[in-house]
């Protein structure tokens, strides 16, 4: 994991249960030495979160709790 990713989930959002936004080319442009896409979802898995790829974003839901898709 990179400086970039420690940022992503030492921010409040992540800290707070919130959610955290970032583009997909953002993630594997600066995202790329802390081992792009698949070290963000590792460390989000490592801590307990949620990581949804939708359209050109990823999403961090920054909460163990259970995740329902409603549609």
């Amino acid at each position: 994991m990179n400086q970039w990713m420690r940022d992503i989930f030492d921010a409040n959002q992540a800290n707070n249960g919130g959610v955290v936004r970032r583009a997909t080319r953002n993630v594997a442009t600066f995202g790329a030495s802390g081992g792009g896409l698949a070290g963000l979802v590792a460390e989000a898995r490592r801590q307990g979160f949620h990581v949804i790829e939708t359209g050109d974003q990823i999403v961090i839901l920054c909460n163990s709790g259970v995740l329902k898709v409603h549609c």
